[in-house]
């Protein structure tokens, strides 16, 4: 359960956080990435953590893999389309306490165009105090989606008869949250 004064409203911050995302690449390994944070608040209600909320806004475009040919290939038509969808988007509608440290937080998820319904899995890690004073709450969690799901279905087929990206996807979330109000 989050601290009493945990109630209020939060930033997360883009040089302390991470949205991102692992897939398997010729079915044998997993290429990483993650998006820049356009706008990302939170806010959080200790006594009744149903009443708390988020929202995501994520720089589609900005998807960074450590490859630039990959990011490039990413960012077209065959993927996220950028050009047509330049966020991707989470607005939640509940958040849900499930015991000790872990939360889930339903909402709908836009990639692609596309809009369903999540259920993202939250462990809230703690709060600290930084070095300027400002209040910090720290969560992590992650879930699969389905690539299909939203549109996303380029592939390739390998002659040992895989395909060249695996369909499920792993997102990934490392949160730093700084208390605003």
């Amino acid at each position: 359960m989050f601290p009493s004064d945990l109630t209020g409203a939060y930033t997360i911050d883009p040089a302390h956080s991470r949205f991102g995302f692992a897939a398997r690449h010729a079915m044998v390994t997993k290429v990483r990435g993650s998006f820049p944070i356009v706008e990302a608040t939170v806010h959080l209600d200790a006594a009744d953590p149903a009443a708390s909320s988020v929202r995501v806004v994520l720089d589609a475009a900005g998807v960074e893999t450590g490859n630039a040919q990959r990011d490039g290939h990413l960012r077209t038509g065959d993927f996220l389309d950028v050009a047509t969808h330049p966020h991707i988007t989470f607005t939640s509608s509940g958040v849900k306490h499930v015991g000790g440290d872990s939360f889930e937080v339903t909402g709908a998820l836009t990639i692609h165009g596309v809009t369903r319904q999540v259920t993202v899995p939250l462990d809230y890690t703690g709060t600290s105090v930084d070095t300027q004073g400002f209040k910090r709450a720290g969560f992590e969690g992650g879930m699969v989606i389905d690539r299909r799901d939203y549109g996303v279905s380029f592939n390739a087929l390998l002659e040992t008869g895989g395909v060249m990206v695996s369909e499920k996807i792993t997102l990934e979330f490392d949160l730093s949250a700084v208390k605003t109000g």
